[in-house]
């Protein structure tokens, strides 16, 4: 565990430094979110009760999303990951004293930290400071705060495994861009990344909650705004915990039929 916790930090240092980056990411993530309420609070002007969602919830959710973008998002991978599969240099890696898998996953939930350390704290001050109803409002109760932070935890170790799991395809494809190019779309969709869940119509809303990507952003973005509490909380938390297990489990399974496919030049 602790070789797994050192890459982990040694990661995360190597995240922070790309600063730059990250703060040309803020202006724009901040004006898309502010102008994604606008619009959804003209649709409120017009019809205030007919909405999933009450609108402070609404306008939290819309801002923890894009403070939290980079970490919860589905399109974050390392292309030299995908590249280490696909070209055999991964035999590199096994050659460490370490789990291939615990190894990668603590990488790639480093970079998720490192690049939201960078950019979500803007964000979140400038949203606090926005009168209602357009602002950032706090967990309606200190038991919310700790069921959010939870809920992140586990969002974070399911996208961590997901992420994963299209790395470990590159063992039967001879690219990953196909994969890369139906499921982002797809599960940015599902996982509430675009639209809410709860405004989608009831069955598929219903349907796709149940689903392992509604373990990723629709979750404890809800807990946190208070749209979800309660035994709808609990529910959810364990739900996200049994996709966290699964897709583990998934991930593992994939990287050893993989290694019986894996063919590297010198035996």
């Amino acid at each position: 565990m602790r070789a797994y916790l050192s890459f982990f930090r040694m990661r995360l240092i190597n995240g922070l430094q790309y600063r730059t980056a990250a703060y040309a990411g803020i202006f724009t993530q901040f004006f898309w979110g502010f102008m994604e309420i606008q619009l959804y609070g003209a649709f409120y002007r017009e019809n205030p009760d007919n909405f999933p969602m009450a609108l402070p919830h609404l306008v939290s959710y819309i801002w923890l999303r894009q403070a939290l973008l980079r970490l919860l998002d589905t399109w974050t991978m390392e292309q030299e990951m995908l590249d280490m599969i696909l070209s055999g240099n991964v035999a590199y890696e096994l050659c460490r004293p370490t789990s291939l898998y615990g190894m990668w996953f603590a990488r790639h939930a480093a970079q998720r930290l490192s690049a939201t350390a960078l950019r979500c704290w803007p964000i979140l001050l400038v949203a606090a400071l926005l009168p209602d109803p357009w602002g950032l409002r706090l967990p309606p109760s200190l038991g919310a705060a700790g069921a959010a932070a939870l809920s992140l935890t586990l969002s974070l170790g399911v996208v961590t495994a997901y992420t994963l799991i299209v790395y470990f395809s590159c063992f039967f494809t001879l690219s990953a861009e196909g994969t890369r190019a139906v499921l982002m779309p797809l599960i940015g969709l599902m996982s509430g990344e675009l639209i809410p869940l709860p405004f989608m119509p009831d069955g598929l809303s219903r349907v796709l909650s149940c689903l392992p990507f509604a373990a990723i952003t629709n979750a404890p973005l809800r807990i946190y705004s208070g749209d979800l509490a309660g035994t709808a909380a609990a529910q959810t938390l364990l739900l996200q915990a049994f996709w966290l297990a699964a897709l583990v489990l998934l991930g593992r399974w994939m990287q050893g039929r993989g290694m019986r496919r894996l063919c590297v030049q010198g035996g």
